[in-house]
């Protein structure tokens, strides 16, 4: 991994098949990334994972894939460059995101809220280094992004600028321009500090 570029995680939901409005999108945006010039990452399993995986394993960069031992559900889909096994979750987790540029959260169920929870954790206590972090598809993510307005920030359980950390799109282009826009003032190699501070994750 310490010898791939930019890359991208992609998480989502096992149970989405091929021919679902959101497997396809995620095909076509994981074949935008790795023509853009990223790898792409994902959990290499059936779904979400699959159609990331499928989507960059089109394009020229390399597609990525992280499996975990499972007693159900995962199985490594076939269109991984990069194929890593892991047996614990943690191990898994720090590899996502010590080596992402950015984080993009197709819908899924607690598997892909456990990342997301975790990455946006790691940047607001500076424990990991800022990077994009965007949800595809607004109406799927609406009632989270409210209860997270009126209860954590309206309870004063989290600050305003937190949810700041969010983007949310609706399709693979603008995905694509949110990671560039982020990037656009600043390398995507981390910096010294980033560095420093990845190596305690």
């Amino acid at each position: 991994m310490a010898a791939v570029g930019p890359a991208v995680s992609i998480f989502g939901s096992a149970r989405v098949a091929p021919g679902h409005r959101w497997y396809e999108f995620t095909v076509a945006l994981s074949r935008q990334l790795s023509e853009a010039g990223f790898a792409v990452i994902s959990g290499g399993g059936p779904g979400i994972m699959e159609a990331a995986n499928r989507g960059a394993f089109r394009g020229p960069s390399p597609s990525i894939g992280l499996n975990i031992q499972l007693p159900h559900e995962q199985v490594s889909n076939a269109y991984q460059d990069i194929s890593l096994d892991f047996r614990h979750f943690f191990a898994r987790k720090v590899t996502f995101a010590k080596y992402a540029s950015a984080f993009v959260a197709v819908p899924g169920g607690l598997g892909t809220l456990d990342e997301l929870i975790e990455v946006l954790v790691l940047i607001q206590t500076r424990m990991g280094r800022p990077i994009p972090v965007i949800l595809t598809d607004s109406k799927f993510w609406k009632g989270l992004l409210d209860w997270m307005r009126e209860q954590l920030v309206g309870s004063g359980l989290i600050s305003p600028e937190d949810l700041d950390l969010i983007q949310v799109v609706d399709h693979p282009e603008a995905a694509v321009e949110a990671i560039f826009d982020f990037y656009e003032t600043r390398g995507f190699e981390p910096t010294t500090d980033e560095r420093e501070t990845l190596l305690y994750l």
